[in-house]
């Protein structure tokens, strides 16, 4: 058994077809979020329920169903981290650049950090945002970036496209631009932020029908990438974490 799962997981890691769910909130938001999970493994199921039980009921039976135990030792040959309580595969969701007026979409530009992107992924569902798309050689499913979204990737469209996508107003957050003010985003926003070294592309400025910048204090140059995306939402977007309802579940 051993042998073969290691094998498994590891050509799944280079499968763009499916996504490694590490953790017990990942499987569980992919859960709650429609994701089809293909196979789960722990080392310690009665644990693994009781965590459940405690934190997440509504998943508790498919975990009891559904989720193999495995030998001790297991799970570390499966992951490059350390590893969790469970690891699980589940099929990346066939998923489309959003229509612009629902709620603001978040464009990353060719970022740098898969943590970074997991993070503002994670961020972006919690808002209720309509989406993250990115740009660049980063594919926003790589099992860091999920390992960040905590498998929030499943709550709302998550892709890679070559430019930002058409339909939206285009926002670029950027230093010179007017200060961010309570409320002031609509839901047709395309909210774009710049790599964390260099920042937007002079081409997609140039694009950006208005740019944004977050009030710091004198002396504080930047933001981390995913905080940038929580203040811009929350404080820009009046409607942001009120239960935006997707595909008949809410937030």
């Amino acid at each position: 058994m051993g042998d073969a799962l290691a094998e498994r997981f590891r050509r799944a890691r280079r499968d763009p077809a499916l996504a490694v769910l590490e953790g017990f909130h990942a499987v569980k938001h992919a859960l709650r979020f429609g994701g089809e999970l293909v196979e789960a493994v722990t080392e310690d199921l009665p644990a693994l329920l009781e965590l459940a039980a405690g934190l997440a009921p509504d998943v508790a039976a498919w975990l009891a169903a559904n989720v193999v135990e495995c030998p001790q030792g297991t799970l570390a040959r499966l992951t490059p981290e350390p590893p969790d309580d469970v690891i699980a595969l589940a099929r990346r969701p066939a998923v489309a650049a959003p229509a612009p007026g629902g709620a603001p979409l978040i464009l990353l530009e060719r970022p740098t950090h898969l943590g970074n992107v997991g993070a503002a992924i994670r961020v972006a569902a919690a808002a209720g945002a309509a989406g993250v798309i990115t740009t660049g050689p980063i594919d926003p499913w790589h099992p860091q970036v999920l390992r960040g979204a905590r498998g929030l990737h499943f709550a709302l469209p998550v892709l890679r496209l070559a430019e930002p996508p058409a339909g939206w107003r285009l926002v670029a957050l950027h230093p010179d631009g007017e200060p961010l003010r309570h409320g002031r985003l609509g839901a047709d926003a395309c909210l774009a932020f710049g790599s964390e070294r260099r920042g937007l592309s002079a081409a997609l400025l140039a694009r950006a029908e208005r740019r944004l910048t977050i009030p710091m204090r004198p002396g504080v140059s930047s933001l981390n990438l995913a905080t940038a995306v929580a203040v811009s939402l929350y404080l820009g977007w009046p409607e942001a974490g009120r239960g935006v309802v997707s595909e008949g579940r809410s937030r």
